[in-house]
């Protein structure tokens, strides 16, 4: 894999935003079929420069108007932030009060370093196969919500570029909830609360609801390989007796022997794996002696809860005009790309894989020398020469995943303009 050198990024992000970056594709998603006037226009784009120079409320005509300013700029990072009810850009000559955020899609952030409680391969900013496990449940149980629970269609999900995921819910309907009902949407999706002083961060209630249940069945097809053999969550006294903290006092107190019982079997068993048949027998077996109390298999899921189920920064999806990440924009520390995620592949996704901004500019140097041999230098537009860029280096798969979330969107805005005239000429 080409290894990134943080010094050599002003040089590859000119490459990149000249030749490489998908404007087209990237304008076509954020114009939304320029079926509403100026929601392009009054969107904001926020650039981060070199040295951490942060400019808010840039926003562009067109297209064009994108490309040019963002060759010039060539910023570390490109955030998106809602459509204003004026063009940003403008937003000091507008009277105070008035310039409002109107709408943008309903966004979430996972990020990997909200798990350091419960992953033991790695911390803070690092990754590894292993913990990623993590990410790949957390997509399954968010998207499974917001397209079965919500009924949301238009989901993008892309990788951060270094440590976590976003998702972009990019519905019609959905780009123009209140802040209000966003928040009941984050509400609804967390079940992991408290922060590090916490022990005990999952409750279920004795009536378990569908949500919780479906998004337990998902974790069950994970965690027996992610938390019980790669984590390695009861390999040892220290950190079996972090998940026996997590065991309901009145369980403890109705059932004196459940405490001693476990230590004693966690003691001559030889792996997570039997400790975790242990936990459940002894589970199973406080259910029938415990009164009117959650035992059983609700201790086992709350457990599996606490280690493996999503954990949203909440204020990113509530605020409207809160600002996410790009797609495509590139991670100044790791040099990688952040890219959409096909969901079709999900289990084969690899941060590790995704190209970084070297590798691709290598390949295009690569691709541009043999093509210029070949052709004798022939003269070609600089654009026609970009349109297929991107397509000669290890971007392309990525693209082309962001080009099938655009098609749905495009017939999805098609039907529903039929169905609007069909209903007026029944009129």
């Amino acid at each position: 894999m080409e290894t990134f050198d943080p010094t050599e990024l002003p040089e590859l992000l000119k490459l990149y935003y000249r030749r490489l970056f998908p404007y087209a594709q990237y304008y076509r998603w954020l114009n939304y079929g320029g079926v509403i006037k100026n929601y392009f226009q009054h969107r904001e784009f926020s650039f981060t420069l070199k040295d951490d120079i942060y400019i808010r409320y840039q926003s562009f005509n067109n297209q064009s108007d994108l490309e040019k300013e963002m060759q010039k700029m060539n910023p570390y990072k490109i955030d998106i932030g809602a459509v204003y009810s004026h063009r940003p850009n403008q937003h000091n000559t507008v009277k105070l009060g008035a310039f409002q955020a109107q709408e943008k899609e309903l966004v979430f952030d996972i990020d990997m370093t909200d798990y350091d409680d419960v992953r033991r391969c790695c911390s803070s900013a690092d990754i590894c196969s292993k913990c990623w496990t993590l990410m790949t449940m957390a997509i399954r149980i968010i998207d499974r919500a917001l397209k079965e629970d919500f009924g949301f269609k238009h989901r993008l999900w892309v990788y951060s570029g270094r440590r976590g995921v976003h998702c972009w819910v990019c519905d019609e309907s959905v780009r123009k909830l209140s802040s209000a009902v966003r928040s009941g949407i984050v509400e609804y999706l967390s079940l992991v609360k408290g922060g590090q002083d916490v022990k005990k961060k999952v409750h279920l209630s004795e009536r378990i609801h569908p949500f919780v249940r479906r998004s337990i069945n998902i974790i069950k097809n994970y965690f027996e390989k992610y938390a019980l053999v790669d984590q390695d969550i009861l390999e040892n006294k220290e950190s079996w007796d972090k998940i026996l903290a997590l065991v309901p006092e009145n369980i403890l107190s109705e059932n004196h022997l459940f405490h001693d019982e476990l230590q004693q079997n966690f003691q001559k068993s030889h792996s997570s794996l039997q400790r975790w048949e242990h936990l459940k027998k002894a589970a199973s077996k406080c259910q029938n002696n415990v009164k009117n109390d959650k035992c059983g298999p609700w201790l086992e899921w709350e457990i599996m809860l606490q280690y493996c189920f999503p954990r949203l920064d909440i204020n990113v999806s509530k605020g409207i005009n809160h600002l996410l990440k790009s797609p495509f924009s590139v991670h100044p520390k790791t040099g990688r790309i952040s890219v959409p995620i096909d969901l079709q592949k999900l289990d084969q996704f690899d941060p590790f894989t995704v190209p970084t901004i070297s590798l691709i500019c290598h390949e295009l140097d690569a691709n541009s020398t043999n093509e210029e041999e070949k052709e004798g230098n022939e003269a070609e537009s600089d654009i026609k020469h970009r349109t297929r860029d991107y397509k000669k280096t290890s971007l392309a798969p990525y693209v082309k995943v962001f080009e099938q979330f655009l098609e749905n969107l495009d017939k999805s805005r098609k039907g529903e303009l039929l169905k609007k005239s069909d209903l007026q000429k029944d009129f």
